[in-house]
């Protein structure tokens, strides 16, 4: 296989975590790097936007950050490859699924857990996560289908899913309107992220990768070992397949000779939007142990208890 194809695949591989050889067959005649297309359709960003902010909890059990082995990202429609692992997969379904919490709130997305207006069905290639009506559609493969639907009827009894429900619900909607005029949850950040997100993985063991909102609509983004910054920046700034964002501060101690345990700390700026990402790499060190394996163990185990 030519060494400069493999170059051109390069960053989008450490992005998404496909393959060469399936992505050697998108290459143009051109010889130019393969870039990581953009949701066409605002509801496919929003979506994705969702669905990262609502299962980025998962914790850093694995080497997979949320639990993500590959991302295949197409332009109308995004596929995840999970973790073979029903822990992972009831994680992802019970933060997923919506269903209404009873709350009296002047804030509609408290009215729903989950992401609000999202439904499956199952598919030969895996479950399809979709919107009722919206052209938006995410497709998790890698595990048993058959444990998601397992899953999924144990919540429905626990909390009473709105699967049934064939279109939106009002709390629903309102939810969802609420969320878009919300500066928190902006899908120019988190779908481009998501589709990414590989990117923020490092090369121990274990990962975790979280974000959650800061003031005035900025986000920070977490990592616990995750990769050294020069790659990150390059990955998510100023690479062929990055999002362009700026250093505006940098705390970096990739290279430090110190023995004990530093994080880096990286401020980015989108410039489309002037919003902040406020990054920071805990660098815990993490090993296996016999402890976690037991405690995987014991999540598999409650996933179908």
């Amino acid at each position: 296989m030519p060494q400069a194809a493999l170059a051109l695949t390069e960053d989008r591989r450490r992005s998404t975590g496909e393959s060469h050889q399936a992505l050697y067959t998108l290459l143009s005649d051109d010889d130019q790097v393969l870039t990581i297309p953009a949701a066409r359709h605002p509801e496919q960003a929003q979506l994705e936007a969702a669905v990262f902010l609502a299962c980025c909890k998962i914790g850093g059990l694995s080497e997979h950050p949320l639990g993500i082995v590959q991302v295949h990202p197409q332009d109308e429609q995004l596929t995840l490859r999970l973790l073979d692992e029903p822990y992972v997969v009831h994680h992802w379904a019970e933060f997923l699924l919506p269903w209404l919490t009873g709350e009296d709130s002047d804030r509609p997305q408290d009215c729903v857990a989950g992401v609000a207006g999202l439904r499956y069905r199952r598919e030969s290639g895996g479950i399809s996560l979709h919107r009722p009506g919206m052209p938006a559609r995410i497709l998790l493969t890698g595990f048993n289908p058959r444990w998601w639907e397992r899953i999924a009827e144990r919540l429905n009894t626990d909390y009473g899913l709105l699967q049934s429900e064939r279109h939106w619900t009002p709390t629903e909607r309102a939810a969802y309107t609420a969320t878009l005029r919300s500066p928190f949850e902006p899908p120019s950040l988190l779908s481009p992220l998501l589709r990414r997100i590989r990117a923020t993985a490092g090369p121990g063991p274990f990962n975790g990768t979280d974000a959650w909102n800061s003031v005035g609509g900025s986000f920070r983004l977490e990592t616990t070992d995750g990769p050294p910054c020069p790659e990150l920046t390059r990955l998510l700034g100023d690479g062929p397949t990055g999002l362009d964002w700026k250093i505006d501060h940098k705390s970096c101690t990739c290279l430090s000779d110190h023995t004990h345990r530093m994080g880096c700390t990286i401020d980015f700026l989108e410039p489309t939007t002037g919003q902040f990402v406020y990054y920071s790499n805990l660098k815990w060190g993490r090993t296996h142990s016999d402890r976690r394996l037991q405690t995987i163990t014991e999540l598999n185990r409650l996933a179908f208890a």
